[in-house]
């Protein structure tokens, strides 16, 4: 072999080793820095990313009394990379009390998320069945625990207040970068609305485990820890002690209560009936009893406050007279007679039984039919065209906050409905419609539907003269007043003079003194309403009231709405006579009505089987 030959061999192997070893150094780097399948295999079997979630901020009433806490529970983590073949599931499904199928699918669905990362296996253990699982724990590698917080609610009240929280789902997480996989968020209520502020900041805790899973100290000393960070806690406007009497004078009924201090807009109570206790909705048992409560006919899980749309009734010829004296069609001592049919060419609505005619003030105090029939013609046809009037008494009514959102900071509120023109020009043909034709508004009948937050708000801005503050439920985040927080919580004007008022004020007053609202009467105190009998199609009218007290100087204001209770002399009347006995004397005094009302049933309850 000559020379030559000799070194183009030699260089031909020494070409196939260099390209041997690159080719290993290739590997190596992609292995060891490309590829973190190796090095996360390795850091699984030493180390564990442990997420710390934050205690949710509590929430307190206006008083001070805890409505929401934490309490401990612990979700049973996976591991798919380091669950054996060789696993005993019999006895793992016997410690955890699950089926086999049930197991299965879990494992499946772990493995489905991530061979590599951590999800949750069960979730919500109790302290109780914690303690009796952990110790058993070791035997299975791959299982460990993590420990987070569940809402307790010790009242058991106001579940459409506080609303619920769950687990994020992926539309949640592609849309809130903030959010991973086994997090919790508000789904309704405050919790919804006041997410950001209740949730806290994540922790991270990376600890060492030995082959049995075991935790072993900290990793590298800590310095990839991060501390988690409580929510902020929140003071409602809610009085618990008035949310609470309020929720049991509705026990067995349908509607509503909201009640609001007028000079501040903060909610006193909202009530919607019938309701539901909100620890149903924590905890393992919580899609259970969803499903349940979802399927209730009654629909417990319907806000009536925010979202059902009730014809106002009688309650809203306040709202006319103010209008009529404000476009001074009327004064207070103009008269209409009451009678029924046509009479001089004016059409007068049915009524019942008192002496005609009457004046503005004994109109109110007798819920009179027919003058407000008049009132309403006389507002709309003071103008030349019917559509021109009807826009300026409908904007009267939106200056109230009626058929439109108040803007409170709960989820799921409602418009109600005031209709517009259009809707009339659709409905009749343009052109084709009159004051008498739609007549039906003067008495609060017709297409009107308000919310009951809406008639609240509406006695709220009587009580007050002539304005409304927003109404709000929350009143501090942490230290600071919601006011300071919040710019959408301000004060709205109606456009009506504070003089024209005092007449409705005083014939509200004589309502309750004299009048169709005498079961809300309360010794030594002043108290304004107006009650409503609401037609209903549908079975038994419905019975609501609207009320503030004392007459000058209002520290409450509340409208009550019964379904089918028949008259609003009979349920709302003298519900909120005792809701305002209740808040302004902390008692009550009148246990008769008291009896009455915490009895009395217009839901009929099934037999049980």
């Amino acid at each position: 072999m000559n020379k030559r030959a000799l070194e183009s061999r030699t260089l031909v192997i020494s070409v196939v080793f260099v390209l041997m070893a690159v080719i290993f150094i290739i590997r190596l780097f992609y292995v060891q820095v490309l590829n973190d399948k190796y090095k996360l295999d390795a850091d699984n079997n030493s180390k564990r990313n442990i997420t710390e979630y934050p205690a949710r901020g509590l929430i307190y009433d206006r008083n001070g009394k805890l409505l929401v806490y934490n309490e401990a529970a612990y979700d049973l983590m996976i591991l798919p990379r380091q669950v054996p073949e060789d696993l005993d599931t019999n006895s793992l499904c016997k410690l955890l009390r699950i089926s086999k199928d049930h197991f299965i699918k879990k494992i499946e669905k772990a493995k489905a998320f991530s061979y590599y990362k951590s999800s949750i296996f069960e979730r919500e253990f109790s302290s109780e069945e914690y303690a009796r699982i952990q110790e058993q724990l070791y035997k299975y590698p791959g299982f460990f625990v993590q420990t987070r917080t569940l809402r307790n609610y010790p009242e058991g009240t106001a579940a459409h207040v506080m609303g619920y929280i769950s687990e994020v789902n992926t539309a949640v997480i592609e849309k809130n970068p903030y959010y991973k996989p086994g997090d919790y968020i508000g789904k309704s209520g405050i919790e919804q609305s006041y997410e950001e502020e209740l949730r806290g900041k994540r922790g991270l805790r990376v600890v060492m485990v030995d082959v049995f899973n075991r935790e072993k100290g900290k990793f590298a000393e800590g310095i990839y820890d991060s501390t988690a960070v409580s929510g902020n806690d929140l003071e409602l406007t809610i009085d618990a002690d008035l949310q609470k009497y309020g929720e049991q004078l509705m026990q067995n009924k349908k509607g509503s209560i909201v009640a609001i201090e007028p000079t501040t807009g903060e909610v006193l109570a909202l009530v919607s009936a019938p309701g539901y206790d909100p620890n149903l909705l924590v905890g393992r048992e919580r899609s259970n009893n969803y499903a349940l409560l979802n399927q209730d006919e009654l629909k417990p899980l319907f806000n009536r406050a925010l979202m059902a749309k009730y014809p106002p009734g009688s309650t809203f010829k306040s709202i006319n007279a103010l209008i009529g004296l404000q476009e001074g069609v009327i004064t207070p001592s103009t008269k209409f007679s009451c009678n029924n049919g046509y009479n001089s060419g004016r059409f007068h609505m049915g009524c019942h039984s008192h002496p005609s005619p009457v004046d503005l003030k004994y109109s109110i105090q007798t819920s009179c039919n027919s003058y407000y029939s008049n009132v309403f013609r006389t507002i709309v046809d003071h103008y030349k065209k019917t559509e021109t009037g009807y826009s300026k008494w409908r904007n009267y009514v939106l200056s109230f906050g009626l058929g439109t959102k108040t803007g409170i900071d709960l989820p799921n509120e409602l418009n109600g409905f005031v209709p517009n023109i259009d809707y009339y020009d659709r409905y009749y043909r343009k052109g084709g419609w009159s004051s008498l034709t739609i007549v039906s508004l003067a008495i609060g009948q017709g297409e009107l539907g308000f919310t009951p937050l809406q008639m609240a708000n509406m006695a709220t801005t009587i009580a007050n003269r002539g304005y409304y503050i927003t109404p709000h439920i929350v009143k501090k985040v942490g230290n600071k007043r919601v006011e300071v927080i919040d710019t959408s919580i301000y004060r709205h004007e109606t456009g009506i003079a504070p003089k024209h008022y005092e007449e409705v004020v005083e014939a509200m007053y004589d309502v309750v003194e004299k009048g169709t609202g005498t079961s809300a009467r309360i010794d030594s105190i002043q108290v304004c309403g107006k009650t409503g009998t609401v037609q209903n199609p549908h079975g038994e009218d419905h019975s609501t009231f609207i009320a503030f007290a004392p007459k000058d100087n209002p520290q409450i204001a509340l409208s009550v709405y019964v379904e089918n209770g028949v008259w609003g002399s009979r349920w709302a009347a003298p519900m909120a006579g005792l809701l305002i006995e209740k808040y302004l004397k902390g008692k009550v005094k009148r246990e008769d009505i008291e009896i009455r009302m915490l009895e009395g049933n217009l839901i009929e309850i099934p037999k049980k089987p």
